[in-house]
């Protein structure tokens, strides 16, 4: 007999949050959800639960559970931890890592890729970036640190995406990336957190620049 099929609700919807592909505002009906996964509302209350716990979700008297809509001021917060924890993380990869195990960090971020940004491929950018993000998580083994950056992720997600595409952000960010990895590449810890926290600090200062347009 075949085991019945496990339906990542959680991880599903918090993509399509992400994303916006359910956009901030809108109102997750629990009979609908349970019909397109094909599990019962309790479920679905569980799986909205975890999205408040996240802060991808809240929870509204007389309304129900609403995708969260997150706000200028909010956002300015979130980047200044963002900041610290994306620092800490690049700081703690190197450190529990062999500069040559960053090799293939400097292969990606090669002049292909920056032939590609200055064509205006900021989806490839976008992909780079995830790659450099899922590895120095990986390497820098820390639990808690890798909740909250995921947590923080979740919120911004779309507001990376959308600052990769003002002017000259993708090949800012190409040559800040780079040069983090150069400084991972050479075992310098402390290069590494500086130049991804003054990354994040551009990226904080474009996003003030053009909240209007992307939020």
């Amino acid at each position: 007999m075949a085991k019945p099929r496990i339906v990542d609700v959680e991880g599903i919807l918090r993509e399509r949050i992400s994303r916006r592909e359910i956009p901030p505002g809108t109102k997750l009906k629990e009979i609908p959800l349970a019909e397109e996964f094909g599990v019962n509302r309790a479920r679905i209350r569980q799986a909205l639960g975890f999205l408040e716990q996240r802060g991808l979700v809240d929870r509204i008297p007389n309304q129900g559970a609403v995708v969260a809509t997150l706000n200028a001021a909010s956002l300015m917060q979130i980047y200044d931890v963002f900041e610290l924890l994306e620092g800490l993380c690049a700081r703690l990869a190197v450190q529990n890592s062999s500069p040559e195990s960053w090799e293939d960090l400097v292969d990606l971020f090669n002049h292909d890729l920056e032939h590609a940004v200055c064509n205006g491929d900021c989806e490839r950018m976008y992909l780079a970036v995830k790659t450099y993000r899922s590895r120095t998580i990986e390497a820098a083994n820390n639990p808690t640190l890798s909740d909250f950056l995921t947590s923080i992720w979740d919120k911004t997600e779309v507001m990376i995406r959308r600052t990769l595409i003002l002017p000259g952000r993708a090949e800012q960010s190409f040559s800040e990336h780079r040069a983090i990895i150069a400084a991972m590449r050479a075992g310098d810890a402390e290069k590494a957190e500086q130049l991804k926290r003054e990354s994040m600090r551009t990226a904080r200062q474009m996003l003030e620049k053009y909240k209007d347009f992307v939020l």
